[in-house]
């Protein structure tokens, strides 16, 4: 393990380890030739020793040195110094997917699509050099902070040759792909099944095969179906669940041929996230099994013809080149010898796969005949069998099997069976397998079940056909049971927000009740509902009032304006308190005590709550001061003494265009030759105005008597 501080060539400072591998540690470290950070892989010292792990090694940097891509880590430098082998290497700044993955759950479809994409490509880049990583995982695919996705660690790579036909099964066990673990030929295909993996779990949050142990996954890998990944996500369009089923087929020739063809896949299920795109490769071979001899299988590979017998035919040739000519002899022996030679070239002439075909044809003739009496009699032992047509019915239907050939096969029923159960039901009915062609959300078929069936039952196919089966998603909205909610406990409020919170629209009646308090809920309707239905919530009014009001909405109004119309629907005002409020103007009314429109008895009170301003308008206030005295016989002249006065001050404020009015002295009464004192130490005004007008107002007429132009500065708040 290398310490910080470190130096490697005089040049690479070890900063700090940032990762550990099987074969490797990692560390951060500093570039002082170029002044740049750079990441260094340096082999374990248990393995520096063994020439296998160390050419392992060096072979993980000549793959990788040769690929320059954006997606792509860049190697810069593959050093040997002394006991140490390393490799220099972008540095990248960001997060693994896995790590990505676990942190999020699971990754939005656009957001999982585009990760793909970018990996897909830096993938491709090394398969067109010749490149196979075979260690895809989400370990292996950092996420940078701008953004940019980038494949690493190439330390199983190797180049794809035709020698490659027996590599060691290697890999991460939850990614590998079935060659893999068996230990076949690995491929380009074997990339695209890693990678489907690494998909499936970014839409999934988690992969499709767990175990106990590397063995039970690499099985499962190797005979399970994979589960479709809607079933954990079923907000996973149809369109990327085709191109992740069709990436992790089991047999290679069923997958994608080539990055390419996965990328264009992918964009297109980015445009039309449902579409039916995906084109799967053929999966059946229907044409007849033929058991190829040890003579045919010379031929074919030879390219030559084979006799009826060749042992008789080398020698016939052999024996005629290296003996004259002879005239046939006259004699009977001679004409029988001729006639025998004449009959074997003839049988040699024939040709063994007409032979074949002739027999084949024969005895499927023989089977029509035998096929035809069989029906011939039981319908004519039908004509002497009492009963009614009923009891024909069997035989009629045991005739109809019987005429199915091999290749064929009646399709069952598979409507309402769970996807596994009907998976395996197809396949125990003459091989055939199972095709998800759509989900759909269904208020009758559980989750996972079976919606329908293409063909449908009864329909005599192929053996080894696929079908193509819709799954239930479940219904789109769940129906909720409002029977658990216990809303007759709640008062209008909460139940109306526990309602809200699951999706339903709230209608509210009112109605007097001798027993449920005011406010509570006595009944609702319905019982049960579903997201976006309407429930019906009958709140208690309390007793019927002897002199009944309705409550006016006071909210948005001013203090002043809220109590007058409070006054005027005969209630009055209760306990103000002030909060703060990002929304509600300073000195207005957020919220009240009793609903709008609600009835209750005459004289209630009625709470409030006044906003204090915004959080910022809570630090500071504005606040002005005056000291003036106003001569009410200025305006009254002689005889001023035995005249009185009713007299208010106010104070008016210019708030966006609109006078806001405060009242800083009640209505007082005084005699005409008295002076009004105008003294105010500390009025707070609107919170940003920094102008207004103190008024002398005569109650009497409304008439302005004198007004002072004062100034409002901010103050902290104490």
């Amino acid at each position: 393990m290398l310490r910080p501080g470190t130096f490697l060539q005089d040049r690479y400072e070890i900063l700090e380890q940032i990762g550990s591998g099987g074969m490797s540690d990692v560390y951060k470290a500093l570039c002082h030739k170029l002044n740049r950070p750079v990441a260094i892989k340096v082999l374990k010292e248990e393995f520096s020793s063994d020439s296998g792990f160390v050419s392992k090694f060096k072979m993980e940097a000549q793959a990788a040195a040769r690929l320059s891509h954006p997606n792509i880590v860049n190697i810069y430098d593959v050093v040997d110094e002394g006991n140490l082998h390393y490799i220099v290497m972008e540095l990248i700044e960001g997060i693994t997917l896995k790590n990505y993955i676990n942190k999020k759950g699971c990754l939005d479809v656009k957001e999982a699509i585009g990760v793909a994409i970018s990996v897909a490509q830096g993938i491709e880049a090394a398969h067109e050099q010749g490149i196979i990583h075979r260690d895809i995982k989400p370990q292996n695919i950092i996420i940078a902070r701008d953004g940019k996705v980038k494949v690493a660690d190439f330390g199983i790579a190797r180049a794809a040759s035709s020698q490659t036909l027996s590599a060691t099964a290697v890999g991460s066990v939850h990614y590998i792909s079935p060659e893999q673990a068996r230990g076949g030929y690995s491929d380009v295909r074997s990339d695209v099944y890693s990678l489907g993996i690494t998909m499936y779990e970014m839409v999934a949050g988690r992969v499709p095969f767990q175990g106990d142990n590397t063995v039970t996954v690499a099985l499962a890998h190797l005979e399970d179906p994979i589960t479709p990944p809607s079933y954990y996500n079923e907000n996973i369009p149809v369109g990327l669940e085709n191109i992740i089923l069709k990436c992790t087929e089991k047999k290679p020739e069923y997958r994608y041929g080539s990055m390419h063809e996965v990328i264009s896949d992918l964009r297109k299920a980015l445009v039309n996230p449902d579409g039916d795109f995906v084109q799967y490769n053929s999966q059946v071979d229907d044409s007849q099994t033929v058991i190829i001899g040890k003579p045919e299988l010379e031929q074919i590979r030879s390219g030559r013809k084979i006799q009826a017998d060749p042992i008789a035919g080398r020698n016939g040739n052999r024996n005629q080149e290296q003996r004259p000519e002879r005239r046939p002899d006259k004699n009977a022996g001679g004409q029988q010898g001729s006639s025998k030679a004449r009959k074997q070239d003839t049988e040699d002439d024939i040709n063994p796969k007409i032979e074949r075909l002739l027999t084949a044809a024969g005895v499927v003739v023989a089977i029509l005949i035998v096929i035809v009496l069989v029906i011939v009699f039981s319908k004519v032992g039908g004509l002497f069998r009492s009963g009614s047509p009923k009891e024909t019915e069997p035989t009629a239907e045991i005739s109809t099997e019987e005429t199915l050939s091999d290749k064929k096969v009646k399709m069952t029923s598979v409507v309402g069976l769970a996807t596994d159960i009907a998976e395996q039901k197809l396949k125990d009915n003459g091989g055939l397998y199972m095709k998800v062609s759509d989900y759909v959300f269904d208020d009758t078929v559980d989750k996972g079940d079976i919606v329908s069936q293409d063909p449908a039952e009864g329909t005599v196919i192929d053996k080894y056909s696929a079908v193509y089966v819709v799954v239930s998603k479940g219904p789109e909205h769940a129906t909720i049971d409002l029977t658990k909610l216990d809303l007759e406990k709640m008062d209008g409020v909460a139940a109306k927000t526990a309602l809200e919170g699951n999706g339903l629209t709230v209608n509210v009646e009112q109605k007097n009740s001798e027993t449920v308090a005011s406010g509570y809920v006595i009944s609702y309707s319905p019982d049960k509902a579903k997201e976006g239905e309407t429930v019906t919530l009958v709140l208690s009014s309390g007793p019927a009032l002897a002199n009944p009001t309705t409550v006016p909405n006071i909210v948005g109004q001013t203090q002043e304006i809220a109590v007058e119309m409070l006054a005027d629907a005969g209630l009055v005002q209760g306990t103000v308190t002030e909060a703060a409020s990002e929304t509600v103007p300073r000195g207005s009314v957020i919220s009240q005590s009793l609903t709008e429109n609600s009835q209750v008895e005459a004289g209630t009170a009625v709470d409030f709550v006044l906003s204090s301003g915004t959080a910022q308008q809570s630090k500071y206030k504005y606040l002005a001061s005056i000291e003036k005295s106003y001569p009410l016989q200025n305006i009254i002249g002689p005889g001023s003494g035995s005249t009185q006065l009713t007299l208010k001050i106010q104070l008016r404020q210019s708030v966006n265009g609109r006078d806001e009015i405060r009242e800083l002295m009640g209505p007082v009464t005084m005699a005409g030759d008295q002076s009004l004192p105008v003294s105010f130490k500390n009025i707070e005004g609107v919170y940003g105005i920094s102008g207004g007008t103190v008024e002398i107002v005569n109650v009497e007429t409304g008439d302005i008597i004198n007004s002072y132009y004062v100034t409002f500065i901010p103050v902290p708040q104490s």
